[in-house]
């Protein structure tokens, strides 16, 4: 029989130097999710097409124009010139206080493999508006204002998604005519408005009230501008994440939904009720390619709810990918024992196949877990690796008693794993405390092993 001429040293950094190759193939795996990942977005944004984008309303706000006499200084003549001219501007009238209710009704739609959860929301709300008394701090007089050319705008940042019943706007009891257009800047001018005569605003506040449905996906957000706003959301959904500058003042969780309050001052918002300046562009709807992306971050003044899946399988498998190594190196590690203590020879093919085993695991979990789901994908990609790798161990060790310590590591390290990927928040911790036991065992195990080969041929010497 032939002698193994490796020392114990030679065949450890056999096994360090397989596993480092591994390290090429566990990137590529890691690659393959995030391109997974990049193609579900885009399914979930097919699947929403025709339907709405993630939404964000804004408003009620009220503008009057008013005129402005302008002088500037211009060379005619090679002589300058003063001219002067009348130009538009706008007062832009944030309400003194609006209550907004809006109740989302979710679904869920799916397309071959990839799911997107859609909603149907009903808006209503109502707003106050009054003329504040320092205008002419603001350098405006009332005689200057054209209340009779005055405009009542809301946004709404993908206004394809109105849908049923025209929306209903009324002022002081009298129902309005709507066009199109002219919304918020945190909409991209997207939106709705119409046109009043705010003269009553001279001696008295004035309210609006408003009513409309409209359909999104992923997530709905309020821009506040209200001097107090108040936004409550309800809905049948059961895992809502509070994203945004603003997290609800009370909120109710539970398996039949949520109820969400929001309560925001203009203080907070860091911005005036009143704001005049030129008449601000018409820059319509945000881009095509941004409309339907719901991984967008939540800005710093808004409020946003988003209707996300419990389990975000692509995460939990670009997570369980981070563990790879520990695979590979509790498995090198029980083999490596095998060899130096037991005698049994463990070729450098059979390392690379046993590592090729451990890394087809996770390419397994993610082509079952967007079929069948993460839970179940996991118990038959593991099931599938355990069964496979103590098999070929039976051979490679001589033996089934030692091919059954291996299934039993193996098993060990995918119920570890599994329990470290649920426990989010103590993932570091229990990693860290199972990595120093480990460590201790194997040097309890190898503490007197000659690594080098020199020890032995000292004492033939």
């Amino acid at each position: 029989m032939a002698v193994d001429e490796r020392t114990p040293g030679k065949k450890l950094l056999i096994a360090v130097l397989i596993g480092a190759l591994l390290a090429i193939p566990l990137f590529a795996v890691y690659l393959l999710v995030y391109d997974r990942q990049s193609q579900s977005q885009v399914a979930r944004a097919s699947i929403a097409e025709g339907w709405g984008g993630p939404q964000t309303i804004a408003g009620p706000v009220l503008v009057i124009p008013y005129q402005e006499q302008t002088t500037e200084t211009v060379s005619e003549g090679g002589k300058q010139v003063a001219k002067t001219q009348t130009v538009w501007r706008e007062l832009t009238l944030a309400p003194e206080q609006a209550d907004l209710r809006t109740d989302l009704t979710p679904e869920r739609r799916r397309r071959s493999i990839y799911e997107a959860v859609l909603f149907e929301a009903a808006a209503s709300g109502t707003a106050r508006f009054v003329l504040p008394a320092d205008l002419a701090r603001f350098g405006i007089t009332q005689d200057r204002l054209f209340f009779d050319r005055a405009e009542l705008r809301f946004g709404l940042r993908d206004a394809r998604g109105l849908y049923g019943a025209p929306p209903a706007v009324t002022v002081d009891g009298v129902r309005l005519g709507l066009q199109p257009g002219k919304g918020s800047a945190a909409t991209g001018g997207a939106g709705f408005f119409t046109w009043l005569d705010a003269s009553p605003l001279r001696t008295r506040p004035i309210a609006a009230s408003f009513r409309f449905t409209f359909r999104g996906n992923g997530w709905i957000a309020l821009a506040p501008q209200a001097g107090d706003t108040r936004w409550t959301v309800t809905s049948k959904w059961p895992h809502p994440s509070f994203q945004g500058g603003f997290l609800p003042t009370a909120q109710q969780v539970s398996a039949n939904g949520f109820n969400a309050t929001w309560r925001v001052g203009n203080l907070a918002l860091g911005r005036t009720l009143v704001s005049a300046g030129e008449s601000a562009p018409d820059t319509r709807e945000t881009p095509v390619g941004d409309r339907y992306d719901t991984s967008q971050q939540a800005g710093d003044y808004e409020a946003r709810v988003d209707l996300i899946s419990p389990v975000d399988l692509y995460s939990q498998v670009n997570r369980s990918v981070k563990y790879g190594f520990l695979f590979i190196g509790f498995t090198f590690m029980a083999f490596l024992m095998f060899d130096v203590i037991a005698g049994v020879r463990v070729a450098t093919a059979e390392y690379l196949l046993v590592g090729a085993g451990l890394v087809l695991f996770f390419v397994m979990l993610l082509a079952f877990a967007e079929v069948i789901g993460f839970a179940l994908a996991y118990i038959l990609a593991a099931a599938a690796i355990v069964g496979l790798l103590t098999a070929y161990s039976a051979a490679v060790l001589r033996s089934w008693q030692r091919a059954g310590y291996i299934a039993a590591l193996l098993i060990a390290l995918y119920a570890i794993l599994y329990v470290l990927l649920s426990l989010e928040a103590y993932s570091l911790l229990i990693g860290a405390i199972l990595l120093f036991a480990a460590l201790a065992g194997i040097m309890y195990l190898t503490r007197k092993i000659d690594w080098s080969g020199l020890r032995s041929a000292t004492a033939t010497d």
